[in-house]
């Protein structure tokens, strides 16, 4: 078992990656590097949960999830524009067999080569392309600190490649992915920000794709009713983007998700479908991401909650707290019955302390199961929830029941009735 921090009470302080450390979520060491922090079992948990919500919630929306390389030849990424633009964020390149090939910063050159790799019909679009991938980022090691900025992230991605008449559509779509998402893991925007090539920039020089693809994004916003503010020198180096923006308890605003309608990779890597017509054309590339990078959102998360995930996602989701060692032997049999329910449980034994004890230990778990000589006897369970509400005892089948179906539904309410 991991040892709990003695500082566990000091979860006031908002700060990820305080309460990271604290609440045993994640950590660095030095010999891996400044910038690679790793996931410890209960924080792995939070991610797993998160990644699986993201997953299911695209495969119900269409899309088809693909796995690609971390790595690429320098030359996809000189196609991509990444090189020329973008090349002093890239790690460098590595010399393999005469070839150049480089940790990849980016998951958009690999899903338009998977494109590329098949030839599409018209009736086939929009084609949703989903992967939670890795990519890499050369951050300095002055800007680097907790989840928020690394060097490895985890993005949740998506390319969706679509007629000229699908696109707001499908980014209109995207939008309320992103809401729906925010709904369930109980994070609030801060504002949503159309972001816009400003002077100096190192960006695609096309003024009339620009023109387009910031008109379509507008386009997104007004047809969703979403207040927004447009902010120039916050563009992708290939085209205008709608930002999600969230902030930490510090007032820091960063961008968790993203929309954006994408005509340059198209048109560099040479992407087609065939029309009904029976030529060539060239289709829009829609990139998305719900929930940014696992990092950051889970760094968000943190702060946002202060630890006291929603029950769906949090790392244990019911702990039981036998009276005394008399009730041992149901509590361990009640243990078995929340496992095999799907349930994260645990079991604070009585030598772990007083029951008083045992409950402050515990506060930001969902629910706590009290089990004494009566609620053993009965087959019932006293819960207490984590805001301080306490239940009358009740069978265990239809407290589990409950709890169950509020965690299958990612309700951010911890009882319903």
């Amino acid at each position: 078992m991991w040892p709990r921090s003695p500082h566990r009470e000091e979860t006031t302080m908002h700060d990820h990656r305080r309460l990271g450390r604290d609440l045993d979520l994640f950590d660095t060491d030095p010999l891996m590097g400044a910038g690679l922090p790793y996931w410890l079992p209960d924080g792995a948990v939070v991610r797993h949960t998160l990644e699986e919500y993201v997953r299911d919630a695209e495969r119900r929306a269409g899309y088809r999830h693909v796995y690609s390389p971390v790595l690429g030849k320098r030359e996809l990424y000189e196609i991509s524009g990444h090189w020329a633009h973008y090349s002093e964020d890239m790690f460098p390149p590595m010399d393999l067999g005469g070839e150049q090939v480089v940790l990849r910063p980016s998951l958009c050159p690999h899903h338009a080569l998977i494109y590329r790799s098949r030839s599409h019909s018209y009736r086939e679009l929009p084609l949703r392309i989903a992967e939670l991938g890795g990519m890499y980022r050369s951050e300095l090691s002055g800007v680097l600190g907790g989840l928020t900025r690394v060097r490895a992230i985890h993005l949740n991605d998506a390319h969706i490649f679509c007629t000229l008449d699908q696109a707001v559509e499908e980014a209109a779509a995207a939008l309320r992915m992103i809401g729906e998402a925010y709904a369930a893991l109980g994070i609030r925007p801060a504002r949503h920000r159309l972001s816009l090539p400003g002077p100096g920039g190192k960006y695609v020089a096309d003024p009339e794709l620009w023109r387009r693809a910031s008109a379509m994004l507008r386009d997104v916003l007004d047809r969703s009713g979403i207040a927004y503010e447009a902010v120039e020198g916050e563009a992708a180096f290939y085209g205008p983007k709608i930002d999600v923006q969230i902030t930490d308890p510090g007032g820091r605003e960063s961008t968790l998700s993203t929309v954006q309608i994408d005509f340059h990779q198209p048109e560099r890597f040479d992407l087609h479908y065939i029309g009904p017509d029976g030529a060539k054309h060239r289709p829009v590339m829609v990139h998305r991401s719900v929930i940014g990078s696992m990092e950051r959102a889970v760094a968000h998360l943190i702060e946002a909650h202060g630890g006291a995930f929603p029950a769906w996602l949090a790392p244990t989701q019911l702990v039981i707290l036998p009276v005394s060692d008399a009730e041992m032997e149901h509590a361990v049999r009640l243990l078995r019955r929340c496992l095999d329910q799907g349930l994260r449980a645990r079991l604070a034994a009585p030598e772990e302390g007083t029951l008083g004890a045992r409950v402050r230990a515990a506060r930001l778990v969902p629910y706590q199961a009290v089990i004494g000589s009566k609620e053993a006897a009965d087959d019932h369970i006293a819960l207490r929830l984590r805001d301080g509400r306490r239940l009358d005892p009740q069978p265990v089948d239809e407290a589990l029941h409950h709890i169950g179906d509020i965690v299958a539904r990612r309700d951010t309410h911890l009882w319903n009735g």
